[in-house]
C-alpha cells in the first residue's frame, strides 16, 4: 500500500494532531480498506481517542463517537421509537447513523456497556456487516466505508468488566502503551508549546509516577495529564502548582500518597 492517506496529511487542516508510536496508523489503514472491525487497548490517556479521530479525519470519514457505560442498551446504539406530536417515529442510534452514512463508529471504553448490548455488534464485524433492525424490519448492509472501532483500558479487566471472548475473536486489535520519553516530550511541546527543558521535567516526573503504578496508585500518569500540566505551565502557572492540581490531585485521594507525589514534584523543580 504506497498510497497511504495517513502520510504527509498530519499537518493538513482539521486533522487532529497525533504523533505515531509505531505502526498503528498504517494498521488502522490497512483494517479500514479490508473493512475489518479493529479493538484498541491501552491505559487511561495514552491517546486512543485522539488516534481515532486523527484517522477518521485523514481518512475524510465522519466519526461518530460513543462513550460506553453500565446503563448503555441495545437500543441506545440501534435506535428506538420516539413520541412526539402524537406520532410515533423512529430515531436512529449511532451505530445505525454511522452505518447509514459510512462512517466511522467508535465505541469508546466498550467493556463498560452491558454484555447483551454488544452482541448486537456481532453481525457487523464478521463476513456479512449487516445490522438488522428488529423494530423496523430493516437489515442495513455496511458500505465498504463504514467501519467499527472499539476500545477499552486492559487495567480495568475483571470477571464483570471484560469482552467475551466470542466478541474479541471478531476484531484485529492494537495495544497502546505510553509512548516513549522523547516522543512525549514531543506530544508535550506540539501540544502546549511548552519549553522543552520543561517539557522534559514533565515527563521524567511522569515516570517516576509510573513507577508506583499497582503499588501506590491505582492508575498511571497519563500523557493527557501532562498535557493538563504543560498548558497550565505555559499559561504562566507555577510549575509546581500545576503539577499539584493536574498529576497529583487527579491520581489519588490519599492525603499521604498525595504528599509523597507532591514531594516528589517539588524535587523536580526545585523547590
Amino acid at each position: 500500500m504506497n498510497d497511504l492517506t495517513t502520510l504527509g496529511l498530519s499537518s493538513a487542516l482539521n486533522v487532529p494532531y497525533y504523533q505515531p508510536v509505531g505502526n498503528e496508523c498504517v494498521l488502522f489503514e490497512y483494517a479500514f480498506r479490508n473493512r475489518l472491525p479493529l479493538l484498541i487497548k491501552g491505559p487511561t490517556g495514552c491517546g486512543k481517542t485522539r488516534f481515532v479521530g486523527h484517522m477518521a479525519a485523514c481518512l475524510t470519514r465522519p466519526l461518530i463517537t460513543v462513550s460506553c457505560h453500565d446503563d448503555l442498551t441495545a437500543a441506545d446504539l440501534v435506535g428506538r421509537h420516539l413520541i412526539g406530536d402524537g406520532q410515533t417515529v423512529w430515531s436512529d442510534g449511532p451505530l445505525t447513523r454511522a452505518v447509514r452514512q459510512g462512517g466511522i463508529c467508535y465505541l469508546d471504553e466498550v467493556v463498560e456497556a452491558r454484555k447483551d448490548t454488544t452482541v448486537v455488534l456481532h453481525p457487523l464485524t464478521d463476513d456479512r456487516r449487516i445490522l438488522p433492525i428488529e423494530r423496523t424490519g430493516e437489515e442495513l448492509h455496511a458500505p465498504d466505508e463504514f467501519m467499527l472501532v472499539v476500545s477499552y483500558n486492559p487495567g480495568y479487566q475483571n470477571l464483570l468488566k471484560s469482552l467475551k471472548p466470542s466478541t474479541r475473536q471478531r476484531f484485529i486489535a492494537i495495544n497502546f502503551g505510553f509512548p516513549p520519553a522523547a516522543l512525549e516530550e514531543k506530544i508535550v511541546i506540539a501540544e502546549t508549546g511548552i519549553d522543552p527543558l520543561l517539557a522534559t521535567r514533565l515527563v521524567t516526573l511522569a515516570g517516576h509516577f509510573r513507577q508506583l503504578k499497582d503499588h501506590d496508585l491505582e492508575e498511571a500518569a497519563s500523557t493527557r495529564l501532562l498535557v493538563y500540566a504543560a498548558s497550565l505551565i505555559s499559561a504562566g502557572c507555577d510549575p509546581v502548582v500545576a503539577c499539584e492540581a493536574a498529576l497529583v490531585e487527579p491520581l489519588t485521594d490519599d492525603a499521604d500518597t498525595a504528599q509523597a507525589l507532591l514531594e516528589v514534584v517539588k524535587a523536580s523543580f526545585g523547590h
